[in-house]
């Protein structure tokens, strides 16, 4: 099979011999060389991400956002630039670590993984690299994935009701300054049930994540070797941005449905969402009684624009940084 194709090569994206040196510099290394690829990459697709964050947390008897081209317009029309990149702040913020720690972890679980007198992890110790990867970088990020998501969401919420809004000179809405990082993570931690509604929606997240990054590792790294010209050590770069790209598809096909549940959960609560899950199980059977089982993909073909230049920039990013800091 595809995911179990494993050819040697003496090139891999990551190598174990960085681990017999100095650990404590190369672990550095890899964190900020993750952190600034998941920077970059973020930044990059922050208006496909905040229309897949609206797409998703809508109220499927009330959805004011419909289509790419639709929804697009829409913000621009509305927002304007700034609306593309609404929440995007926030989301680097939470993305610097996360992508640092998820890139460092996978480094160091391969390492430790590693049987003895070989050079390459085989699929099954790679999958489980990944997963831990992703389990690490989840737990450590999370309570800044609910207040980036609230940002994004709470915004949509009063561009949809502008025409209610005051107008300045020019007859355009005046549109009320939103609460920033520390006052949403405050508010919900006094209004929604302290430290269990920072981390609501955890389990599904990592029952989510931990696959995802799992199946993203395991196929970029398959596809890198696969592109990789013989008597060559790596692919050239565009093939490193198409196979970051290709893994990135691949890995969020099979896992998405948990990513909406994931949205769902963490703004069950806000005010004047009434979406009325009490848990991530009571948010499944909701979404399919209500919408079917293709309510669990809303979003999916907005995403594929956002996941395949995200992962793709990411993974290339992510070695440029390395070849930089000479890893």
């Amino acid at each position: 099979m595809f995911l179990a194709f494993n050819p040697q090569e003496k090139s891999s994206l990551l190598s174990t011999s960085y681990w017999f040196g100095n650990t404590d510099i190369l672990w550095l290394k890899h964190f900020i060389a993750g952190g600034v690829a998941g920077a970059v990459s973020r930044t990059v697709v922050s208006p496909l991400e905040r229309m897949k964050i609206l797409f998703q947390v809508q109220n499927s008897n009330k959805s004011s956002y419909s289509g790419v081209v639709g929804t697009l317009k829409k913000i621009w029309k509305e927002e304007g630039f700034l609306g593309y990149m609404r929440g995007n702040g926030t989301n680097v913020i939470r993305i610097f670590p996360y992508s640092a720690v998820q890139f460092a972890t996978y480094e160091k679980l391969k390492y430790l993984l590693m049987e003895k007198g070989k050079s390459e992890l085989d699929t099954k110790r790679r999958l489980l690299a990944g997963a831990g990867a992703g389990i690490a970088s989840v737990i450590t990020t999370y309570p800044l994935d609910i207040v980036r998501t609230r940002i994004s969401v709470q915004t949509g919420q009063v561009y949809e009701n502008a025409a209610n809004l005051p107008k300045d000179a020019k007859g355009r809405p005046i549109i009320p300054k939103m609460p920033g990082i520390s006052k949403t993570f405050i508010n919900i931690y006094k209004n929604e049930g302290g430290f269990r509604a920072i981390f609501r929606g955890l389990g599904a997240t990592l029952f989510g994540v931990a696959p995802y990054v799992a199946l993203n590792f395991q196929c970029y790294e398959v596809l890198r070797k696969f592109f990789t010209p013989i008597g060559e050590s790596s692919p050239s770069g565009i093939n490193k941005l198409i196979c970051g790209a290709i893994a990135g598809c691949i890995a969020q096909t099979f896992t998405y449905p948990l990513d909406v549940l994931r949205r769902k959960m963490q703004v069950a609560s806000m005010s004047g969402m009434d979406l009325g899950y009490t848990s991530t199980w009571d948010a499944l059977k909701k979404v399919i009684k209500q919408e079917g089982p293709k309510g669990l993909y809303r979003g999916l073909v907005p995403n594929y624009l956002k996941v395949a230049p995200a992962i793709g920039v990411s993974f290339w990013t992510y070695e440029f940084c390395k070849d930089i800091f000479k890893i």
